[in-house]
């Protein structure tokens, strides 16, 4: 079948080490449903894969690719939940076992992809498969980093660094979606730009805002860590997700213990919570903003697309 995978790992040239062609389909392990690909997303975690950050030279050729809607069998179209956990605890994302698709398991970039029956969702009625495709790593884990690790309550404020990104413009839309006043950083005028179309109050990367927040979606790390804690009211909450500007971060101590702030992490999210992410942008009528459509033999150029960082929302590629 036709995918694009890693055949090999490369630091230096992640690109050196992907493919696009046909490769041999996987065996469909047992209990596991195998589904036609309609739409996948792609995310940094594909370039990381590439580069050899999560995975190994002998774990390769893996097929990349964390996001997809699939169609079945019966042919309904659904959203696959990538993460591949213990089933029974409440929240998988704390298994230390866990796994996102692509990782030990092939991802989503191909034709056909397997999965737990249970990491099978409806795609929302009314939804494209490229719109639902956006959904299940970015969208979810803006999700949690707002509701379940930021708790932004009702008329709550919220800072997004890094305009422009999968995770931070999803945050954006359903911050704003959330009844949140949002605030977004941007690198340039013109993502600055693109922010305050989608609703949020544009601030020059270090800027001083209108007001200090509750919370602050942040997927960037080092370069804006200074910036994060000064905009957060007292008992506000830096939720942390990534770290594309550099994993060490200086912290002034003095404001996280006088404001009583919060560093919390996030990663991804849970079946349950993905499921309440579908059900709210179904009622609240939300659609994720989508850079560009890409065919699947084209991968490499979607994939390109996403490193040149130019890109602002999601990069999805279409089968067929």
């Amino acid at each position: 079948m036709l995918a694009a995978y890693a055949r090999n790992v490369n630091p230096e040239d992640p690109f050196d080490a992907l493919s696009v062609g046909e490769i041999e389909p996987p065996a469909v392990p047992e209990d596991w449903t195998r589904v036609e690909l309609v739409a996948a997303s792609i995310n940094h975690h594909d370039l990381w894969s590439l580069a050899g950050v999560g995975l190994r030279a002998e774990q390769t050729p893996m097929i990349l690719g964390t996001d997809a809607v699939g169609r079945t069998d019966d042919g309904d179209e659904v959203v696959v939940y990538p993460v591949i956990a213990d089933p029974s605890l409440d929240d998988e994302t704390l298994d230390p076992k866990r796994t996102l698709l692509s990782e030990l398991h092939p991802g989503t970039l191909a034709e056909y992809v397997s999965v737990p029956a249970r990491n099978l969702v409806p795609v929302p009625k009314g939804w494209t498969a490229a719109e639902a495709a956006c959904l299940p790593t970015a969208y979810l884990t803006a999700w949690r980093m707002l509701t379940s690790r930021g708790r932004l309550g009702a008329d709550g404020a919220v800072l997004v660094q890094g305009t422009g990104g999968g995770v931070a413009t999803a945050a954006i839309v359903l911050a704003g979606a959330l009844g949140a006043r949002v605030y977004a950083t941007g690198r340039t005028p013109e993502r600055r730009e693109k922010a305050e179309a989608l609703g949020a109050v544009p601030v020059e990367a270090g800027g001083r805002l209108p007001e200090r927040v509750d919370v602050v979606v942040d997927s960037v790390g080092a370069p804006v860590m200074a910036h994060s804690i000064k905009s957060l009211k007292p008992g506000g909450r830096l939720v942390n997700c990534g770290v594309t500007g550099g994993p060490v971060a200086e912290v002034d101590m003095r404001h996280v213990f006088f404001k009583q702030l919060e560093i919390v992490g996030s990663t991804m999210g849970t079946l349950t919570e993905l499921r309440e992410l579908l059900l709210f942008c179904a009622e609240s009528g939300l659609k994720p903003v989508i850079d560009s459509v890409h065919a699947l033999p084209d991968a490499e150029q979607a994939l390109r697309r996403l490193a040149s960082g130019d890109a602002f929302g999601k990069v999805v590629v279409a089968n067929g």
